[in-house]
């Protein structure tokens, strides 16, 4: 068979070969932590009541057309406003915000808007998807290693010398996989550097865009707050593209409903692209979230409790890889900022199982937890980081604190069979 250079060179999502793997492991009867898919499991994470009656009662009265390409109006308004009151971010809802069917196609799409074969786009890993974005736009994929100091958050000087010529800086915060965030001080010295970048640039040269994936920022603990580049350098408004939506705040991944929003130029083109590919939001979902934003109350409740639920299971696998370490173990944790992830460390490269293989990489760490320990736990070589990086992601949205309890045991005894 004969196929396109790019599908044939396309590289397939590690994450979710790593969940299939656990997907049988499971049918076949195995007791597995899930930590793998950022997703969440109804049974636990149900959405918010009231945005399931508005989609039950959208079907209902017909709701089932095509919607405008750029969203319904009722959704980009009640958008606009959410973002107005919680942000204090004022963008127009007739042409400067966006809504597809989730965050995936407006990622790409501003993409395929900014971004031309052969241009630089600059990303930290590990990130999530920006290497396979790049390669799907013909861009050239400029990666900049992060370090857990930082938790893994890029500087501005660890970005400052790959922004010249440099068309796009990709960032999310809070970030996917590592569950924390920019810090104020960090994230306006990166704007600082993006506006003096489009400063020195002449008139007919592209700008540097931000394209900013806030997708979580709802999702933040304690006393976490956060942080965008229009809120803290108005003068960036022109240069940045927010991608946003319900998915994740609402544990509605399967909803679809994401919007983004930014210039009128950038958010024109993306409609455009989005007309052509077809991945609009499905107009019932549209017109319940329309409904369900606008009501405060109800929101703050849901996402109060979503919240508390959420860093109770993540504090017990933080808590518990801590202790695990005072006890001598090779694992550490950075404690969960946002989002839903948690950050790991299980340093065991070089080691041998009982049946003397060597665990040379952290592809093969994750085969021996998943079989040994069955706890299903995703490398950041699967974002971009080295296959030796010997950290990993752990995500909460489809298992109960009480089943990460019960797993931590398991990966005790598993790294005591290492010899």
């Amino acid at each position: 068979m004969r196929i396109s250079r790019l599908a044939d060179q396309m590289s397939g999502s590690e994450i979710i070969r790593i969940g299939n793997a656990v997907s049988e492991q499971i049918r076949q009867g195995a007791t597995i932590c899930n930590l793998t898919i950022g997703d969440f499991d109804p049974q636990l994470f149900p959405i918010p009541a009231g945005l399931r009656e508005g989609v039950v009662a959208a079907y209902q009265a017909g709701q089932t057309n095509y919607p405008p390409a750029a969203g319904i109006a009722d959704l980009r308004q009640a958008a606009a406003d959410f973002l107005q009151k919680r942000l204090g971010l004022s963008y127009s809802p007739a042409d400067e915000v966006l809504v597809a069917s989730g965050s995936r196609p407006l990622i790409y799409t501003a993409y395929l808007a900014l971004v031309d074969p052969g241009d630089r786009v600059v990303f930290p890993i590990p990130s999530w998807n920006n290497n396979h974005y790049c390669y799907l736009s013909g861009a050239e994929a400029v990666a900049v290693p992060t370090q857990p100091k930082n938790d893994f958050m890029p500087t501005a000087e660890e970005l400052a010398p790959q922004l010249r010529g440099a068309t796009l800086l990709a960032l999310c915060s809070p970030l996917n996989p590592t569950g924390t965030v920019f810090t104020k001080e960090s994230l306006e010295q990166i704007c600082d550097l993006v506006l003096a970048e489009n400063q020195r640039r002449g008139p007919d040269e592209k700008p540097l865009y931000i394209l900013y994936d806030q997708i979580y920022w709802l999702l933040t603990f304690g006393q976490t707050e956060h942080h965008d580049p229009v809120s803290l350098r108005p003068a960036l408004r022109d240069y940045v593209v927010y991608i946003d939506g319900i998915s994740k705040c609402f544990a509605a991944t399967g909803v679809r409903v994401g919007y983004a929003f930014g210039p009128k130029v950038v958010i024109e083109k993306m409609k455009g692209l989005l007309g052509h590919v077809g991945a609009w939001a499905p107009k019932a979902e549209q017109v319940a979230t329309a409904k369900f934003l606008p009501q405060t109350e109800a929101v703050d409740e849901f996402v109060t409790g979503f919240k508390t639920k959420l860093q109770a299971t993540l504090d017990a696998a933080y808590h518990g890889l801590k202790q695990l370490r005072e006890q001598g173990y090779p694992v550490d944790a950075i404690a969960p900022a946002g989002a839903i992830y948690l950050t790991a460390k299980i340093d065991v490269l070089g080691r041998r199982t009982a049946a003397g293989e060597v665990l040379a990489t952290t592809k093969e760490i994750t085969a021996y937890l998943l079989t040994e320990a069955g706890l299903a736990v995703v490398p950041f070589s699967a974002f971009g980081a080295a296959a030796t990086a010997p950290w990993f992601r752990l995500s909460v949205g489809a298992e109960s604190r009480a089943s990460v309890e019960a797993a931590l045991p398991r990966l005790r005894a598993a790294l005591d069979k290492l010899g």
